[in-house]
């Protein structure tokens, strides 16, 4: 393994690490782009969404209480995601991955700028189980067909004025539900090879220990300042979603 592959990996992991345990969410848009400029496409894939899932179970055990006390809310995401992906995966078949990916960003960037420089954030606290669920199946499908399940559940959860551990319960699961199934589908199909081996001994140390200091960050913020960070990467996401189509 060359220097300048080592220098890559090492910056994606800490990159996609930091922000999963800072946020729960955001590890292969900001970890992706380094991995994709020295390794495969399919085994860029692979690593990011093993490292997210591994991360995330970190992410996991600080919220467990909050998703002990409220299981059924993250549920409601979580079921219907799983059901997305797999219908997101069919959907390559006839949509145009890139078409999609564009209008994710644009939304994302949209929404981000808007109320990332809003004096007061939005305050919807108003019971939507059912609208909770579609936001799950919608992520799920983008997870499968563009690999952007993150996306649009974070979107919505900044605008619950909820405590941060509580955005983060539903937020961290369902993440880790979602990768988890794509790293099971990835496997059966053989990505995880030698060359994707090698990557995760590098990878995987470097990525918990940056997710520890997000996780750090995490637990010593206000709820107030977390919802703005969660709007704030949204922004993020969509422009870091529109780098990667460009370049």
């Amino acid at each position: 393994m060359s220097a300048e592959t080592l220098i890559f990996l090492v910056m994606g992991a800490a990159a996609g690490g930091f922000v999963n345990g800072l946020a729960g969410t955001g590890t292969a848009l900001f970890a992706l782009g380094f991995y994709l400029l020295v390794l495969p496409p399919v085994t860029s894939v692979a690593i990011v969404a093993l490292m997210s899932v591994l991360a995330g179970l970190q992410g996991l055990w600080v919220v467990r209480a909050q998703m002990k006390a409220k299981p059924l809310r993250m549920v409601r995401f979580v079921l219907p995601g799983l059901v997305g992906v797999p219908l997101g995966i069919t959907l390559l078949q006839l949509i145009d991955a890139q078409t999609l990916r564009l209008g994710i960003a644009v939304l994302l960037i949209v929404y981000g700028s808007y109320f990332s420089f809003r004096s007061v954030l939005p305050s919807f606290n108003v019971r939507t189980p059912f609208i909770d669920a579609l936001v799950g199946f919608v992520g799920g499908v983008l997870g499968g067909a563009a690999s952007v399940s993150g996306a649009i559940p974070a979107m919505w959860l900044s605008l619950r004025p909820w405590p941060k551990a509580a955005t983060r319960a539903v937020l961290q699961p369902f993440n880790v539900a979602i990768l988890s199934t794509t790293v099971a589908l990835l496997f059966f199909r053989g990505a995880y090879d030698s060359t994707a081996v090698s990557a995760l001994l590098i990878v995987v140390p470097v990525g918990l220990v940056a997710s520890q200091i997000g996780l750090f960050v995490f637990k010593r913020i206000s709820d107030n300042l977390f919802r703005r960070l969660l709007i704030g990467l949204t922004l993020l996401m969509g422009l870091a979603i529109l780098v990667q189509i460009v370049v």
